[in-house]
Formats: structure tokens, sequence, C-alpha cells
């Protein structure tokens, strides 16, 4: 049952970082697009790939939790180690990058987009830093 959990896990992992990589990728650029068509094209683009990163991201967090809890039940010593503590505490930041991409979403579909382009490309990196960190921390378990 505990490998089902975790295999469900990181599908869900994968499906939602597809969409924390790509929608602000989206983002640049739609503030870099001057023609009012692929700015509409965009914004469609941009609403649809944010359910899917809703839905991967709710069913990872879902999973995550399932897993935890069966690691816990099993042991309740799991829940003490300093490793997974950092991990779930950049699970959280992550999904405080989820909230900002939902809130530039919905700029962008005002038009009220206020973030240069460059802001958005430096801001596009912030998931792969937060992926290595996690990743490293889930394998290495180094504390």
């Amino acid at each position: 049952m505990l490998l089902w959990l975790k295999a469900f896990h990181a599908i869900f992992v994968v499906t939602w970082f597809a969409g924390l990589f790509y929608l602000p990728r989206l983002f640049v650029y739609h503030a870099e697009a001057g023609e009012p068509i692929v700015r509409e094209r965009l914004k469609i683009m941009e609403r649809r790939l944010l359910v899917m990163t809703h839905i991967g991201g709710t069913l990872s967090v879902a999973f995550g939790l399932f897993t935890l809890f069966a690691f816990a039940n099993a042991n309740l010593a799991y829940l003490h180690q300093g490793w997974l503590h950092a991990k779930l505490a950049l699970v959280a930041l992550l999904i405080a990058y989820h909230v900002t991409l939902v809130r530039l979403c919905g700029r962008f579909a005002r038009d009220a987009n206020t973030r240069s382009s460059r802001w958005l490309r430096v801001f596009n990196e912030v998931p792969s830093l937060l992926l290595m960190a996690i990743v490293v921390l889930v394998i290495v378990k180094p504390f």
C-alpha cells in the first residue's frame, strides 16, 4: 500500500511541477506580447494550465499527506526527522508560490500585470531551486 501512495504522490508532483515550471514562462510571453490576439490566446492557455496545476498540486499534497500518515502510523519517530521538517517547510513555500501564480494569472486575465518579463524570468526559477532542495532532502536525508 505504501508503495502505491508514494507512486501516486510522485506522479502528481510531476504534474504539479509541470504547471509550476510552464505557467511563469507563459507569463513572460504574455508580458512581452504586443498583439491583442496573442494576449487573448495566452490568457486561455494560462487559465487551462492553472487548472491542471491546481489538480496536480491538490493531489500531490493529498497523496503526500496519506504517505506521511502511513509512515507515521508504521513508526511515530518518522515525524521527528529534521529532513522531513525541512521538506515540509519547502512544500509550504511551493504552495505560497502556487498562490502567487494564481494571483498573477488573475492580473494577466484583467490586463493588470505590473511585473516585467525580466522579473517573471527570475521568478520562474524559484520552483527549480525548491525542487532540487526537496529531492536532496528526501533522497540524502542529510539531517
